[in-house]
């Protein structure tokens, strides 16, 4: 069943009203019909079962029938700062990590990083990566869609990292050392609704200098396995690691 999120604000006396591309994509790609069920999320946690009632130009209105239950979210909040990559592997991460379930994405500009977002095209690639997000979070069933933050230097993550409990670095060194156990061990120390900032270095990886001063204010260097991988890989490897440490594992020992 197709899924979309509409402004919370188009919700009104038990009914929706769909607007923009998504009305575009019901009448013209979908070619839906009035009694069509589809779903929709105002992106405040609340999904509604809904029946198609009419269109009109440029709009489609919709009965909520009921309130959907299912929870597809992760149970920790994790955000992705993931060093800027080349070419349009960001939109891959983008896409990807949403359907693993991130909630949000902070565009980190390291030292290593040859892509560089310049102010007058930031914007630009920030709505771009915010369609891309909504999309992803449509097909994966999300009740959220992921944030995509301003570009930040490494002062401005240390900054951002203040509020967050839990702090783990990718970092390679760490992994071809042998040192295993420390991104397990964070999990281990998390709960349901605790938040996560992990941090990913671009294709060159982060410096020494950079993984220390990560180091220096709290954050756990993690090696992510016993193979050095891509940095389009490597957050989707962390969330993968954290859907069957919190999900996947749960069904095992309840079973």
């Amino acid at each position: 069943m197709q899924r979309y999120f509409i402004n919370a604000d188009q919700f009104t006396d038990h009914r929706v009203t769909i607007t923009g591309d998504d009305a575009h994509h019901i009448q013209k790609v979908m070619r839906m019909k009035p009694a069509d069920l589809i779903l929709c999320a105002n992106n405040k946690g609340a999904v509604y079962l809904c029946a198609i009632e009419s269109f009109a130009e440029g709009s489609v209105h919709a009965l909520i029938k009921s309130r959907q239950c299912v929870d597809s979210e992760l149970p920790i909040h994790v955000t992705i700062a993931q060093g800027i990559p080349k070419g349009d592997k960001f939109e891959t991460i983008i896409q990807k990590g949403t359907e693993c379930g991130a909630r949000c994405f902070v565009p980190f500009q390291a030292d290593r990083c040859v892509a560089l977002w310049k102010k007058n095209k930031a914007d630009k690639k920030r709505l771009r990566l915010e369609k891309i997000s909504k999309e992803a979070a449509e097909q994966s069933h999300r009740r959220f869609i992921p944030e995509i933050s301003e570009p930040m230097n490494l002062d401005q993550l240390i900054a951002f990292s203040a509020s967050f409990p839990f702090k783990v670095v990718a970092f390679e060194e760490t992994a071809k050392a042998g040192q295993q156990a420390r991104f397990p061990t964070v999990l281990k120390e998390m709960t349901a609704g605790d938040s996560l900032l992990a941090v990913v270095g671009p294709e060159g990886g982060l410096t020494a200098e950079e993984a220390d001063t990560l180091k220096n204010h709290g954050f756990v260097l993690c090696g992510l396995g016993p193979r050095i991988l891509r940095t389009e890989t490597a957050a989707l490897y962390l969330l993968s690691a954290i859907s069957y440490h919190f999900e996947l594992l749960q069904y095992g020992v309840d079973e």
